[in-house]
């Protein structure tokens, strides 16, 4: 799967004017999604298209952006992956953190195809590192189950 990026990232990308405005740790996720973009390993959910786009008031800035964020997640999110995500965000409630509800998609899609994230939101990553364990834990659980002998009973 390719790398999933927030609305944080892409907008400093897209909505900043110049680099001069960036700080240091900016300026390296700025180079990041760029070099990301130029291999072709970008996604996007339609959730973070939708936020990127949303208050452009002129047509053609409009329009710019839009081709600019074309790339796309490249498979559908299913009902079990929103499920997923909450189930995720309960763990990181546990734990008490905080994210919101298109960064704890991103998290959950992310560990469930193998994918990797570009934020610069403090939410979403704590909520990753609480996510990956998690899934981690799902996987040794399905394995400990799959492995069990079955009972079988025969009527004679």
């Amino acid at each position: 799967m390719k790398l999933l990026v927030n609305t944080s990232v892409s907008s400093l990308a897209l909505h900043r004017k110049g680099a001069g405005s960036l700080s240091p740790d900016e300026k390296k996720l700025k180079a990041e999604l760029v070099q990301a973009i130029q291999d072709g390993r970008v996604a996007m959910l339609g959730l973070v298209r939708q936020e990127l786009l949303s208050g452009i008031k002129e047509k053609a800035q409009f329009d710019k952006v839009k081709t600019a964020v074309d790339a796309d997640l490249g498979e559908p999110i299913h009902t079990g992956d929103h499920e997923y995500a909450a189930r995720i965000h309960n763990e990181c409630l546990n734990h008490g953190i905080e994210a919101g509800t298109v960064d704890i998609l991103i998290c959950a899609l992310a560990v469930r195809r193998s994918g990797e994230v570009l934020s610069s939101d403090d939410g979403l990553n704590r909520c990753l590192v609480v996510a990956k364990r998690f899934h981690e834990r799902q996987k040794k659980n399905a394995a400990i189950e799959e492995a069990k002998p079955r009972r079988t009973f025969r009527t004679s």
